[in-house]
């Protein structure tokens, strides 16, 4: 295949032909190089899905983006996997632009999960830690009100950690929850020049606060982000989406593989899925350890887990056999 001259070789290759080591590795194709011709050869299917990746590669470079291995792994994937829309579409697709950066989805259940958000007023991202669950709403809600489609944004979590030793922890109400809704606002930080958020929060504008604060409110022309909802039980989860009032969307997300509840407690969010799945405009979007885009090992440490309760629950339903004497 040919190399448009206008772009740079460098951007298809990446430093050092990082990238094309990559498809080497992962397609099992071999790629050679001269000037702005690139010929990949081995198995047939191999070289096709080489090229395709190129071809991806060219149509995101060409929107002003740049690659990185990571995006190159992704694409990859996606190809290998044959999934329905094209990569170029996921990995260009901005949602929101604040301090030098661009937040997008990175995979195909992430675009899914954002188009969900688009589309339906109540929406759970369920999935394992690093999946973007809630990095990804709390993006939509800043986005929602830029573009003045809210008044204001409510971030909430179940303090339940704590439980009933809230109360013994030194400080004001403030420092003792402050902790459990931290991850809410390292994403806010992330988004918002952090010198007004301050000023948004004193104005109501962005509400952070523990689950038992929704209950007896109507939550009007707000964006409304419920985190760790497995750590909510059955009563908490139903109190909390009845909360939902005129002009406002919900976002539910949470790990049912990491529930911190006291035994015998059901979780919430486990409830949830059975209760309302075939409810019109509620949306279940379920991410994997493939949609991890923290650090590469955490995918892995996350399919190794899965793995090991899998084998763990098929040894525990194994029938045992015993000899009488």
């Amino acid at each position: 295949m040919t190399i448009p001259t206008s772009i740079n070789m460098v951007s298809v290759l990446g430093p050092g032909d990082a990238f094309l080591r990559i498809l080497e590795r992962d397609l099992d194709a071999d790629i050679h190089v001269r000037g702005n011709e690139i010929t990949l050869t081995g198995n047939p299917t191999a070289t096709e899905m080489g090229a395709e990746v190129l071809g991806e590669i060219i149509t995101i470079v060409r929107t002003g983006q740049g690659m990185t291995s990571d995006n190159v792994e992704r694409l990859v994937t996606m190809i290998v996997e044959r999934d329905e829309a094209r990569p170029s579409d996921i990995l260009t697709h901005n949602i929101l632009s604040s301090r030098g950066k661009t937040i997008r989805p990175k995979t195909l259940n992430q675009k899914r999960y954002v188009d969900a958000i688009d589309k339906h007023t109540v929406i759970f991202g369920i999935g394992p830690a690093g999946t973007g669950k809630t990095y990804l709403a709390v993006a939509k809600a800043v986005q929602a009100l830029q573009n003045k489609e809210v008044n204001r944004i409510i971030l909430t979590r179940p303090a339940v950690e704590a439980g009933e030793h809230l109360g013994y922890l030194p400080g004001t109400l403030s420092d003792k929850i402050d902790p459990y809704l931290r991850p809410l606002y390292d994403a806010l930080h992330d988004m918002i020049d952090p010198e007004s958020i301050p000023q948004l929060l004193t104005s109501g504008t962005i509400e952070v606060a523990p689950l038992a604060y929704m209950r007896g409110r109507s939550l009007n022309d707000a964006f409304i982000i419920l985190d760790e909802a497995q750590n909510t039980s059955m009563e908490q989860m139903k109190m909390f989406l009845t909360r939902l009032g005129f002009n406002s969307k919900m976002v539910v997300t949470g790990d049912v593989t990491q529930v911190d509840l006291p035994g015998g407690t059901r979780s919430g969010l486990r409830a949830v899925q059975d209760i309302l799945d075939q409810v019109e405009d509620i949306a279940f979007c379920r991410l994997t350890n493939h949609d991890v885009v923290r650090n590469k090992l955490v995918g892995k440490i996350v399919a190794a887990y899965d793995k090991f309760e899998q084998n763990d629950k098929t040894n525990e339903q194994r029938p045992t056999t015993g000899h009488r004497r």
